[in-house]
């Protein structure tokens, strides 16, 4: 399988919007990823990435087909040498080890791009699939944030995976 990272392109508005609807993905994500998750918050998604300066939100292909989104925010102030990576997969994309190869590319993104030391993602309690695709990536497991996140009412912990380049 062949996956790669590129824009977001206006005529991915409706493969997101497909994939993206789903509440399974939705619970694990934060509360700003909305459910249901319709076609005008794809357009909305699409059109706010494209601005991006520098690009920092990527459209997952896997075979051609979008199978996910990939990004990474830059952290400022003291925190300037860090960068949070976050993405999803499609559910129907699930198990095929799409993720494992997307985090690799945007880490090698990130490191030959970007002045940072520090790469961490944020993982609830219940993504064990996520977890297992970041420590192929060489994280590691940095803490567990007791009782740190609230989602559809349920309290969990959250898992801070961490990758240190330097």
């Amino acid at each position: 399988m062949t996956v790669t990272l590129r824009k977001w392109k206006r005529s991915d508005v409706d493969a997101l919007a497909k994939i993206a609807n789903n509440k399974n993905i939705a619970d694990s994500l934060r509360d700003l990823f909305p459910f249901p998750y319709k076609k005008k918050d794809a357009k909305t998604w699409i059109e706010n990435v494209k601005k991006d300066e520098p690009q920092a939100n990527f459209c997952i292909e896997a075979d051609g087909l979008v199978a996910g989104s990939i990004g990474f925010v830059l952290k400022e102030d003291v925190y300037r040498k860090n960068a949070e990576v976050g993405y999803f997969i499609g559910e129907e994309f699930w198990g095929r080890g799409i993720a494992t190869e997307a985090i690799r590319q945007i880490m090698e993104h990130i490191q030959n791009n970007f002045d940072v030391v520090r790469i961490y993602a944020e993982v609830f309690e219940h993504n064990i699939a996520s977890m297992k695709a970041l420590e192929k990536n060489g994280f590691h497991l940095e803490g567990i944030r007791k009782k740190a996140v609230i989602k559809n009412g349920v309290i969990m912990d959250d898992y801070v995976w961490v990758k240190l380049l330097k």
